[in-house]
């Protein structure tokens, strides 16, 4: 799930983005596109970004951290950390539906909103 998240071109921007506050974003229709599967135009979509939560700005680490290493492995602890404070259902490293994880994921970064 993380690694299919790291490679969403809208995503790697939107962390970007976020991790500056009170920027705002505008996202083409194109983008929206790819999100919605939609296949009219849409207007573009202007959100203004507060100061991203601690989930995000893990999440931001991670993403930019698996792009830009070089060794190979990256082991998202502090992402790891944050979803467990989000969803206490992790802690304790028992096996989870990976499907799960990026529902609370997902739904932790929107709620930081």
């Amino acid at each position: 799930v993380l690694q299919n998240l790291s490679q969403t071109p809208v995503l790697r921007e939107l962390l970007k983005e976020a991790k500056m506050p009170g920027t705002t974003v505008k996202i083409e229709s194109s983008e929206l596109c790819m999100l919605c599967c939609f296949s009219f135009k849409q207007e573009p979509q202007l959100i203004k970004l507060d100061q991203p939560g601690p989930l995000t700005l893990a999440m931001y680490q991670f993403v930019t951290e698996i792009q830009e290493t070089k060794k190979g492995v990256v082991t998202p602890k502090e992402l790891f950390a944050q979803v467990c404070k989000k969803a206490i259902r992790f802690k304790g490293y028992q096996q989870q539906d990976s499907h799960e994880l990026l529902r609370y994921l997902l739904d932790g970064m929107r709620a930081e909103e």
